[in-house]
């Protein structure tokens, strides 16, 4: 009978999360792929890029963590101002073609440059597109979502980008493999996906019609003043992100130590496989769990599993300790990400939205470059092991700070 009834729990759930997959609109799902699409393109570069850099052009690791934190949060600033253009002018789709379109263009430049500079210009333009898509498409998603699958459209969204961050570096892989570790054949490969991309994302999302959404003529401009309404909830909601990116930094210092304990320049795209394949399976179970009231409790573990991602990365004498944090790398990104934009779009006015994303994804951009920074500075001053114990004990700083902070996640719970 124990057995039984268990069987049925579990055929109960499984029923659950088939609904909620059948109910997510159709926007949401075009938009996943659209994201799906762009991570191939942007993956395969990216798992490659670290390695360009430093084989193939000479750049030091300070160097890298210096460009790989600037641009990431060139990304998470632009998106403050293309979510409060989407906010202001009540129309999203444009903005995010933009910002597709750039990052495709983008790509023609990699395989081309014929230096350190060209290549440097192209990442942050890369960026600069992702931070005009990023804050109005998550608001679009918000407006095509119903309330009470908030968490699983999101998650959704994250996991199928995901799918493409696993997709990437296969691709690169297999085109290292195919072009015999040629760096620039190799990025032409990531042309393709990426014109797809734009093309899914052109004829395939529609906006919300006007009345049914933020997305709408109708409501009257906002004003800076407007910013106000967006209240305490969503402040906890920022400071916990800010706190959790001040702890970590970029997937590039992955590729980067993989390197160093001896996995050959060919594989080592294998990092962003392994981080992305845990990541993809875990964003859709972690969003539709927050739907039910755990999202506290699941960034809690987010922090947890970070910490001992750092320690593992910083005693891997080989692969197998090496994949085992990356993995866990993956597991804390799929716990916490998908679950923060949940929040992020749970707790602002609606009309609000595209602007909390922006200054959500701005806060965490400053705290990104300043981990990346700091990152590549222990890493050329006392060695990658450093590194990775300093990321922990931030991690650990910041977890206490989320537990002592008492009405945190009681805000949050009711978020």
């Amino acid at each position: 009978m124990p057995f039984r009834r268990a069987t049925r729990l579990d055929d109960a759930v499984r029923e659950s999360r088939a609904s909620a997959l059948a109910r997510i609109p159709r926007g949401v799902w075009a938009l996943g792929f659209v994201s799906m699409c762009m991570d191939l393109s942007s993956e395969l570069i990216h798992s490659l890029l670290p390695l360009y850099m430093a084989i193939g052009l000479g750049a030091s690791t300070l160097t890298i963590g210096i460009v790989e934190g600037i641009a990431e949060a060139i990304a998470m600033m632009v998106k403050v101002f293309s979510g409060a253009l989407s906010d202001y002018f009540r129309r999203r789709k444009a903005l995010v073609v933009l910002g597709y379109g750039l990052a495709a263009v983008t790509k023609f430049v990699f395989p081309l440059a014929p230096t350190l500079a060209w290549i440097v210009a192209a990442r942050f333009a890369d960026r600069v597109g992702k931070g005009i898509r990023g804050a109005p498409r998550d608001a679009l998603i918000a407006d095509l979502s119903p309330s009470d699958l908030r968490g699983a459209s999101f998650g959704l969204r994250q996991a199928l980008d995901t799918i493409g961050g696993v997709g990437g570096p296969l691709l690169a892989v297999g085109a290292m493999a195919y072009f015999a570790s040629d760096f620039q054949a190799a990025f032409w490969v990531a042309v393709v996906p990426a014109v797809l991309c734009v093309l899914l994302l052109v004829f395939g999302v529609e906006e919300p019609k006007a009345g049914t959404s933020a997305a709408t003529g109708a409501a009257p401009r906002l004003h800076i003043r407007d910013v106000r309404r967006l209240g305490g909830r969503y402040a906890i909601v920022v400071a916990i992100a800010a706190l959790l990116t001040l702890a970590r930094f970029s997937e590039a210092f992955l590729v980067l130590r993989a390197k160093d304990v001896g996995v050959p320049t060919a594989m080592a795209p294998w990092v962003m496989v392994v981080m992305s394949v845990v990541y993809a399976g875990v964003a859709y179970p972690a969003g539709a769990a927050a739907d039910r009231g755990l999202g506290p409790r699941l960034l809690s573990v987010g922090f947890a599993t970070l910490i001992v991602s750092d320690l593992a990365l910083a005693n891997a004498a080989g692969a197998a300790l090496l994949f085992a944090g990356v993995a866990l790398w993956g597991l804390h990104m799929g716990l916490t990400q998908g679950l923060l934009a949940a929040l992020v779009a749970a707790s602002a006015p609606a009309d609000l939205r595209g602007t909390a994303f922006g200054v959500f994804n701005l806060v965490c951009g400053i705290a990104l470059l300043g981990a990346s920074v700091l990152a590549g500075w222990l890493w050329d001053t006392f060695g990658p092991s450093l590194t990775f114990y300093v990321g922990a004990a931030f991690t650990a700083i910041a977890w206490m700070a989320l537990a002592r902070g008492g009405g945190g996640a009681a805000e949050l719970r009711r978020t």
